[in-house]
């Protein structure tokens, strides 16, 4: 009993802000001296700290206000995607303490190449948040993929042209010789999954409970939250949206079928209608962010072609939208990835495709917006699923005298 009221205090903390002892108790329905015991528990564990003191509307002695404490733990999040990789590492209360993006060719590298360079890059979140004292408590790695979760091995991933591979334990072997014996779970999920976490946990939409989450890679993925839930699928393959079948007799994509959603809007789709093979925004080299700047640059100009292409990709994300916004019935439809980066081009076909595809009048009072996280959504959303495992279990980590006497 006394753990699940640990968590529900840190968790009421977290979702409703700092908190007098007095505030805490009214608001989750704990008598005072119980909330008491437990703040003093969740301090001396590192996971919240006293503050100022509480004097709005004090009568008599005013309280001190408890809020959460960011120097004791914290959660790492990676992403392998086709052309880069993400590492991003938060603190309890989602202050970042860490994040780098690298362009990385993953397609043209054999696994264990892509292995060696991801933990490289885990491995340096892990060690700035160990300069900072704060214990990583867990590793996500997000993949575009249908993941095997107990497995820990992609199952597929087209667009990596990966199959059957055991991922975690590739990443973990790899940390292991970087880092010494881990004393954290490594852990994986899949892209859009994580980055629909992310953003319903800290984005510009956060708390929505009804969100369909839509990012645009070289594939596109998708998340949707229901009732504030991630469905997940009855064994955890749910996100790969980008596989709707669109047009039957389309360009060959690379799950081997054809006309798939992400053959039309995907950003290698959306790349091959604005610009020549040579052209250099297809380099993967160069920085993803610095590729659609060029993209925005001559849109802003009013290049014709690019034009042409970002006012097609946009219908097309409407046809694929109308069909998750009739089945789902979302608040909000949230555009993520190189969506939302190139968002203002695409908002207008895509808007004029679901008024005139959602069945139901005012598009079923789904709003469309654009994240605000760009290309960190599903590493922020794996560092965040590491830190739910300290909101579940406040007692997973050590007290300062356990600390002391261990």
């Amino acid at each position: 009993m006394r753990r699940s009221n640990l968590a529900l205090v840190l968790r009421h903390l977290r979702d409703a802000g700092p908190r007098s002892r007095a505030g805490i108790a009214a608001e989750t329905g704990l008598n005072k001296a119980t909330v008491s015991s437990l703040v003093a528990e969740l301090v001396e564990r590192g996971l919240a700290r006293e503050g100022e003191l509480d004097r709005a509307g004090a009568v008599g002695r005013p309280g001190t206000i408890v809020k959460l404490d960011g120097r004791a733990v914290g959660g790492v999040g990676v992403e392998v995607n086709v052309d880069y990789l993400t590492a991003l590492a938060l603190d309890l209360t989602g202050t970042v303490l860490f994040e780098q993006r690298i362009p990385l060719d993953v397609q043209a590298l054999p696994p264990a190449k892509v292995f060696d360079a991801t933990a490289e890059l885990a491995a340096r979140a892990v060690r700035e948040c160990r300069r900072l004292r704060v214990k990583p408590v867990g590793l996500t790695l997000a993949v575009p993929a249908l993941v095997d979760v107990k497995a820990g091995a992609v199952a597929f991933a087209p667009n990596l042209h990966w199959t059957d591979v055991p991922v975690v334990a590739g990443l973990t072997e790899r940390l292991t010789k970087r880092l010494g014996r881990l004393d954290f779970p490594v852990r994986m999920a899949n892209d859009a999954n994580l980055g629909a976490l992310g953003e319903h946990a800290m984005g510009s939409v956060a708390g929505t409970a009804d969100l369909v989450y839509l990012t645009g890679e070289i594939g596109v993925g998708g998340g949707v939250i229901s009732g504030g839930r991630l469905l997940g699928g009855a064994e955890g393959f749910s996100g790969e949206i980008g596989h709707i079948q669109l047009d039957p007799n389309g360009r060959r994509c690379g799950c081997g079928r054809k006309g798939c959603w992400e053959t039309i809007v995907g950003l290698a789709g959306m790349l091959r209608l604005a610009a020549e093979p040579n052209d250099p925004v297809h380099d993967p080299s160069l920085d993803l962010e610095q590729r659609l700047d060029m993209l925005r640059r001559r849109a802003e100009l009013k290049d014709r072609r690019t034009l042409d292409a970002l006012a097609k990709v946009g219908t097309g994300l409407g046809v694929g939208a109308a069909v998750l916004v009739n089945v789902f019935n979302p608040r909000v439809v949230l555009l993520g990835g190189y969506f939302a980066q190139l968002g203002p081009y695409l908002l207008g076909p895509m808007m004029a495709e679901l008024e005139a595809r959602v069945v139901a009048p005012d598009i079923g009072g789904c709003r469309v917006e654009l994240s605000w996280l760009g290309f960190s959504a599903a590493s922020r959303g794996g560092a965040h699923v590491a830190l739910e495992a300290v909101f579940d279990d406040p007692a997973r980590v050590a007290s300062a005298g356990e600390r002391d006497s261990g």
